[in-house]
């Protein structure tokens, strides 16, 4: 074990200087690998932008039919021309995703299971998809749920180094997702530790929440962090938290809830868009999603 005796709180954060190893390839800390997994990541960052819009549909893996997906093959139709990436559960995606309209989206497959919201401790799970399976999704990375600081952090890490060896083999990154479970405190300095944990791992893109101090976590993590949505929050919040992460060097942002939850959830995904890709406010960008209401 590392002693810890005399470890100092770490502070040197240098958020004003961009990340070094940038040469070369433009997606974070993506320079050593392969043609392969830098095709998969430039379909997942938007070359121009350098950012990724995600819509998360993969609740019904554990929590089975919950409000606004309760039809996905009515709702996906609506929304896939609007985002960059679909991240789903293998089955969702192929009964419900027509490849046709998502020929030119990236794909973010889910790949761990075993828990259901009957039980009291979701960190439990299993990597339920292998990588033969992953290649024929032709999936642009892997999405594997982990949990820090978690009863099941030992299986949710074994889960997730599985994944990566897997991934190195077949060229396929790995989405290394941040749980945060009910005893886990929501703080700067979890964050701080469970990010950097995935990526010392081998994760190529970090799904995470957004909090105080949230540059200096962008600058201590080495690879792309996205921003999850969480809860479903009114149109104009969510807005303000796409806006405030991209700001704060986020490199995307992945909304489930508060496009699919809002009553106006093509206006909202293209709202998003405005602020990922194109540097629209917030205010901006609510002006613009309520202007688009008004077409109707």
């Amino acid at each position: 074990m590392a002693d810890l005796e005399g470890m100092k709180v770490a502070k040197d954060y240098h958020v004003d200087v961009p990340f070094a190893n940038d040469k070369g390839f433009y997606v974070k800390g993506a320079n050593a690998l392969d043609w392969g997994m830098k095709k998969r990541l430039a379909h997942i960052f938007n070359p121009k932008s350098g950012n990724t819009v995600m819509f998360a549909f993969d609740h019904g893996y554990f929590m089975g039919s919950t409000a606004g997906l309760e039809r996905l093959d009515l709702i996906l139709p609506k929304l896939v021309p609007h985002v960059d990436v679909l991240m789903g559960t293998r089955g969702a995606i192929r009964s419900c995703v027509d490849p046709g309209l998502a020929s030119n989206k990236a794909i973010a497959l889910r790949a761990t299971s075993g828990s259901s919201m009957l039980q009291d401790d979701l960190s439990h799970e299993v990597l339920a998809v292998d990588a033969k399976d992953a290649v024929r999704m032709n999936a642009d990375c892997l999405a594997i749920q982990t949990f820090i600081g978690a009863e099941g952090q030992l299986s949710s890490l074994d889960n997730l180094s599985k994944a990566i060896n897997l991934g190195q083999q077949y060229s396929i990154p790995i989405m290394g997702v941040v749980a945060v479970g009910k005893e886990m405190e929501r703080t700067p300095r979890f964050f701080k530790l469970a990010t950097r944990i995935l990526a010392e791992l081998g994760a190529n893109v970090i799904k995470t929440y957004y909090c105080d101090d949230f540059e200096e976590i962008v600058a201590a993590c080495p690879v792309p962090i996205v921003v999850a949505g969480g809860k479903k929050l009114p149109e104009k919040e969510a807005l303000l938290l796409a806006y405030n992460a991209i700001r704060g060097g986020a490199r995307g942002v992945d909304m489930g809830r508060n496009i699919f939850q809002s009553q106006n959830p093509v206006e909202m995904s293209l709202a998003i868009n405005k602020i990922v890709h194109e540097g629209y406010t917030d205010q901006d960008a609510y002006d613009f999603f309520r202007s688009e209401i008004g077409k109707r």
